[in-house]
Formats: structure tokens, C-alpha cells, sequence
């Protein structure tokens, strides 16, 4: 079917639900009167005479289920990104994520357009090893085009045994030719706060991946330790955290500023609800540095927008995504169901966190960069006040206290990540060395030098301008990687995260200022510079 011929089908059968609907609430008084052109009713009479017509000529039979699902996704898709609907398997789907727990790949997707798009890795799983990415578009699955396939299709696809082995290919902004992925499937076990401890220097910190069904209760336990250790201030990263559950972001929220404290409003058309916090917390005192990037999101900006709102915590990072729109799940009496937008977010100094430019990008609508920077000066222009009269900006996500920019890979580093040679390398390299690696090994100039040359085997080229400026990272890389096959995950991610700017930025703070009221008025100094 044309293009243009499913987009007529899809408006004519949107509108036969319609009448389906309207009609059974319609009452006998309306069959007495003569409806105005603009009078709903009027419409439906025209709807009715046109799917009369298309019943009776359309030159094949159609299937009034593959017609009715159609035109409900029609209609959905006139709305917002947000607005979906599901089969009974995607309803399912869909609510796994937040329940602790899948198999599969290790990656968060959504359906953007016709393209199954990379929503966030999942940290830890093989998809997040190997560099995919937020933004990456999935289109084949074992060679088979998955352009313009549910959603619900294509994770059957991608799912399969432990074990098994999966070829993804995605397309990649800002890179012409498609990218294959060669995936080993695993048992995904989604941990909320992955990572938690003390850095060199008496700071904690704790990683918090999603806001899940465990987040709340995770963050607490590592709260107790950290504590118990003497921590003198603490670091939380919701870099790539793309958000969850919001009961659980109120509770998070709630560890840090108290009882009865309003964390977020939902404002919309017909609900509006105003969230406070439930229970008695501990008084923390030490300073907090709450870090963000682009792909942090929805709960998560909540999260660190609160602690900013209530001068709880400093804010780091770069500006979140702005996802600020509420969704509420609605199960259909066939097993399917919906997820509408009925609202918008507006955390506690009355900032929107709702960025409006990303429901066009999500849809495919082509929006320009004089556009993008006109919002951004408009989001900024507004000014907000936290608790104790600190300034914060605008709306369409959270502006750090701190901007601070992060490292970007090359495009060497990306290839190195992609084909997994890390990965690779340090099987065999254990393998020949049985399995024998100090606590803090060091990357000779002899490992260095093989690990090129293993590279070389698996067909990546570079330069020596290349090696050069990606030496570091790939030095930091192999060194994580074997440790982790010898002394597991969180001793790894110590070492991964030893060249990461915005962490090192954020650690440096606590020796610079005793206090948060230091570390504000150090932030404020920056932005009278800029």
C-alpha cells in the first residue's frame, strides 16, 4: 500500500472508532436535530458515509483488525511521542523494565518514527561493553530489516537463549555506513545502584542507573555503608540514567531533604496532583554533587532538580535531556492497552522540566538549529529561586550549577569498543598468562604493543595522529577490562572512571570547600563569568 493511501486509510478508520464510540453515548435527541458543519456529530455523519463507501469499494478485502490497530496508532501518533499504544506482548514488554530483571541484550529501546531507536545501554550487560550507544538506530537483526517493525517484533527477535549469539546492525548519526554488532546474549539483571564507595580522597560514591521498583531501598543500603565508612561528602551520578518510576524518585529525593517536603507537581488538562515526601529521614549534613549529562531524563531530573530546588545538592554536568511529561498507563478490556500524556512536570521552585523541542525531534519533524538555541535562550531568560534565593534557569530540562563538559572518544576508540577488542583481548591474555593479574596491573609498553597488533587482526586501521590522542583511554580500557575478568565489576568501573573529567571535577570540590553554602558561592562566581 502507498504511503499516502495507508495515511488516508488510517484517518477514515481513526475516525470509524470515533463513531463507534460517540455513538453509543449519543442520544436519541441528537438523531432530531441538524448539527452545524463544526459540530462533532456532523463529522461522524461524514465519517460514516465515507467508511459506508469504502466498505462497499475498496478493491481487496481488509482486515478490520490490522485496520482498527492502525488507526488507533494514527490517532496516538497526532499527539505526542509519549502517547502510544500497545499489544497485549508490548504492555508486557514494556513494564519489564521496571520490575528489576530481563534477558537479552542490555539495551532500553523505544520505537521513534519507523526506527527501533537505543533509548540508554543498560550498564554492565554486553550492549554497553561493546558501545552502543543512546541515539543508535537498530535497523537490521541477523540481516533481516527491522525498518517500520513494532516494537514488540523486533525485541522477539533480539531476545533469545543465554549464550546465543546476535548481529545487530544500527545506523549512527554522524556516521555515513552501518555498523554491525556481534552480541552474546545474557541473563540482564537490572541493578538499580550498581556501584557504591568511597573514593581516594573520603568521598562517597553511588551510581544510580534507572529509578526501578529497588532504587529507593538499593540507595539506602548504600547510604548505610557509605556512612558507617566516615564519608565526608558524597558524589550521586545520573549520567545516562533515563529515569523510571517516579514513586521512586520521590523516595530518593525524600532521603536527602526530610519529611513533607513537595518534590514535583503534575499540572495537565484534566489532572493536576501536587507529591510530597512520606517519610522521617536521617539529617544529612554532608555536602552532595549530583551528577547529570544529555541522557539524563525524566525521574532523574527530578531527582537532581529537587536536591538543586531544595540547596541540598550541587548540580554538575552538562543540561539534561528534558523529559518532563507524565504518562499513565491505561490496560484495554482485550489485554492491550495505552500509555497517554496527561501532564507536565514542575519541580519544587516552579521550573518545567518538560523540553517541547524533543517531542518534535522524537517524532521525526524536522526542527533547525536557530530554533534549538532560540528555546534554550528562552529557558535560560526565566529565572527561578531555590530555598535560599539561589538563582536556577528556565524550563526544558536542569541546568547545572557547574557545567562541566566530558571527554569525547575518537573515532578509533569507537571502533576499538565496537568490535569489542577490549573484551577480546583480555579473554586471551588471561588465557596465556593463567588467569595471574595484580590487583593494579600496568599497561607495559609490551602489552601496549600487542594489543595493537591484536587490533590490527580484527581489520581496525588507525594512524599514528590516532594512537596518539586515544593512547590514554586505550591504556585506561585494557586495564579495566582485565581486571574486571580477575577481580570483578565494581573494581573495573573504579579504574574506568579514573579518566572521567566531570567525575574528577566533581571529587576535586570537596578539597577545595568545607561546605555546600562554598561550593555554591564557587558556582555562582562561574556563572558571573560567563
Amino acid at each position: 500500500m502507498l504511503p499516502k493511501q495507508r495515511n488516508a486509510l488510517i484517518t477514515i478508520v481513526a475516525l470509524w472508532l470515533m463513531t463507534a464510540i460517540l455513538l453509543l453515548v449519543a442520544t436519541d435527541a441528537y438523531a432530531q436535530t441538524r448539527p452545524s458543519a463544526g459540530n462533532i456529530y456532523s463529522q461522524i455523519q461524514l465519517f460514516s458515509e465515507v467508511l459506508q463507501k469504502l466498505k462497499q469499494n475498496y478493491v481487496t478485502e481488509l482486515s478490520d483488525e490490522e485496520l482498527i490497530q492502525a488507526a488507533i496508532e494514527g490517532m496516538l501518533s497526532t499527539t505526542d511521542p509519549h502517547t502510544n499504544y500497545f499489544t497485549a506482548d508490548e504492555f508486557k514488554d514494556f513494564t519489564t523494565s521496571t520490575k528489576g530483571s530481563f534477558g537479552g541484550l542490555g539495551i532500553q529501546i523505544d520505537k521513534i518514527g519507523d526506527y527501533i531507536t537505543v533509548v540508554s545501554p543498560i550498564e554492565g550487560t554486553p550492549a554497553y561493553r561493546m558501545g552502543i550507544t543512546a541515539g543508535d538506530r537498530i535497523i537490521k537483526v541477523d540481516g533481516e530489516d527491522i525498518v517500520g517493525v513494532t516494537t514488540d517484533e523486533s525485541i522477539k527477535k533480539m531476545r533469545g537463549e543465554v549464550g546465543t549469539e546476535v548481529v545487530i546492525t544500527i545506523s549512527r548519526p554522524g556516521i555515513a555506513e552501518p555498523i554491525d554488532f556481534t552480541i552474546i546474549r545474557e541473563n540482564i539483571k537490572i541493578k538499580s545502584v550498581p556501584y557504591s564507595f568511597m573514593t581516594d580522597n573520603g568521598v562517597g560514591y553511588i551510581r544510580i542507573s534507572q529509578f526501578n521498583q529497588n532504587t529507593s531501598t538499593e540507595l539506602r543500603a548504600a547510604l548505610t555503608d557509605l556512612e558507617a565508612a566516615g564519608i565526608k561528602g558524597l558524589i550521586i551520578d545520573l549520567r545516562f540514567n533515563p529515569g523510571g518510576l517516579l514513586d521512586q524518585a520521590v523516595d530518593t529525593v525524600n532521603e536527602f531533604i526530610g519529611y513533607n517536603k513537595l518534590v514535583v507537581e503534575t499540572k495537565g488538562r484534566t489532572r493536576q496532583e501536587s507529591i510530597y515526601t512520606r517519610y522521617k529521614t536521617k539529617e544529612r549534613d554532608y555536602p552532595i554533587v549530583v551528577l547529570v549529562n544529555e541522557a539524563s531524563a525524566s525521574a532523574s531530573e527530578i531527582f537532581a532538580g529537587s536536591l538543586q530546588d531544595w540547596d541540598k545538592g550541587l548540580v554538575l554536568g552538562k543540561d539534561t535531556f528534558g523529559k518532563g511529561s507524565v504518562q499513565q498507563l491505561v490496560p484495554l478490556s482485550n489485554g492491550n492497552g495505552i500509555k497517554i500524556t496527561t501532564s507536565y512536570y514542575y519541580i519544587k521552585s516552579g521550573r518545567c522540566i518538560h523540553k517541547m523541542s524533543n517531542d518534535k525531534l522524537l517524532t521525526g519533524k524536522r526542527i533547525t538549529k536557530e530554533e534549538l538555541e532560540q528555546e534554550e535562550e528562552k529557558n535560560h531568560q526565566e529565572v527561578f529561586y531555590t530555598t535560599k534565593g539561589r538563582e536556577v534557569y528556565g524550563g526544558g530540562g536542569i541546568t547545572p550549577d557547574i557545567e562541566v563538559q566530558n571527554d569525547l572518544l575518537t573515532r578509533f576508540g569507537v571502533d576499538l569498543r565496537r568490535k569489542n577488542v577490549f573484551f577480546n583481548y583480555a579473554v586471551d591474555y588471561l588465557v596465556d598468562h593463567d588467569h595471574e593479574l595484580p590487583a593494579d596491573p600496568e599497561i607495559t609498553p609490551e602489552i601496549m604493543n600487542d594489543f595493537l597488533a591484536y587490533a590490527k587482526e580484527q581489520d581496525i586501521t588507525y594512524t599514528a595522529a590516532d594512537l596518539d590522542s586515544t593512547r590514554s583511554f586505550i591504556e585506561n580500557s585494557i586495564k579495566s577490562e582485565l581486571v574486571r575478568k580477575v577481580y570483578g565489576d565494581l573494581e573495573a568501573y573504579k579504574i574506568s572512571i579514573s579518566q572521567d573529567k566531570q567525575l574528577q571535577e566533581a571529587i576535586a570540590l570537596f578539597d577545595r570547600f568545607k561546605n555546600l553554602d562554598e561550593m555554591f558561592v564557587y558556582a555562582a562566581s562561574l556563572n558571573k563569568q560567563r
